[in-house]
């Protein structure tokens, strides 16, 4: 879910039985829950920075304003669940990761994951693609509770893509007993979403760097994010060794 606000805008969230995050994509904006306000300083936009961003938990209501307007994602997951507090996520506290290397570098700020920000059951991250490259490779999934090796999660990709002429490519497919089979050309706005199947590459085309905001939740209660690469194509991992990470990464201001 999208929230644009205009300047001087405000929009009331009624969280109901999901917990959520409030994340600028662009602008700033104050959440104001439960007697607290948090002040979100936000980014200019996906490409420039990491952001920071507030945790609203369940059966809560939360006043989003922003003064000068800017578009927000809330990402959400359903639990049963509401022992955490609302919270501020500082943008210091977010790790940002080079993932891959060569064609398949790509950057990853891990926003509210099991070791970077307590949550009930949601999990969010962004991954930025430089033009040309191809991330969420080799193909993975992650829709078996196995574990210690694999966790049910459905998943949610939010594209944006730089420059309104933009544009990239995202693969699902499935096993024998669970098909699934997409091919979709995506632009700046589009959303994939990933029941189950193995997913990727997610490819940014050439000229054309990209952005998507993964959401992803499950039934387990241990939170994990645990993936299995597709056996055809795990080996690609290994020639990562050989390859130095994109110097294009990481993102940000002065790019």
């Amino acid at each position: 879910r999208i929230l644009t606000l205009g300047p001087g805008e405000a929009h009331t969230l009624s969280t109901g039985e999901s917990e959520f995050l409030v994340l600028p994509l662009m602008g700033s904006c104050t959440v104001t829950t439960g007697g607290e306000a948090f002040e979100l300083d936000g980014r200019t936009g996906v490409f420039a920075s990491v952001t920071d961003f507030a945790y609203l938990p369940r059966a809560s209501e939360a006043l989003i304003s922003s003064a000068s307007g800017g578009r927000f994602a809330l990402p959400s997951a359903r639990t049963e669940r509401g022992g955490l507090p609302a919270r501020y996520g500082r943008k210091e506290d977010v790790p940002v990761e080079l993932r891959g290397a060569g064609a398949c570098s790509r950057q990853v700020n891990n926003y509210c994951l099991p070791d970077t920000f307590d949550a009930e059951q949601l999990l969010v991250c962004e991954v930025l693609t430089p033009g040309g490259n191809w991330s969420s490779y080799p193909p993975h999934k992650h829709d078996e509770a196995r574990p210690g090796e694999e966790s049910e999660l459905e998943e949610i990709y939010y594209f944006q893509v730089a420059d309104e002429n933009g544009f990239g490519y995202q693969r699902v497919y499935g096993t024998e007993d669970r098909p699934i089979d997409v091919l979709a050309e995506i632009r700046s706005g589009d959303t994939v979403l990933i029941p189950h199947g193995w997913h990727g590459p997610s490819i940014a085309a050439p000229g054309y760097d990209l952005y998507y905001l993964n959401v992803m939740a499950g039934p387990g209660q241990d939170r994990a994010w645990l993936i299995c690469d597709d056996p055809a194509h795990g080996w690609v991992r290994s020639t990562w060794e050989s390859q130095d990470v994109d110097d294009r990464l990481p993102f940000g201001e002065d790019r």
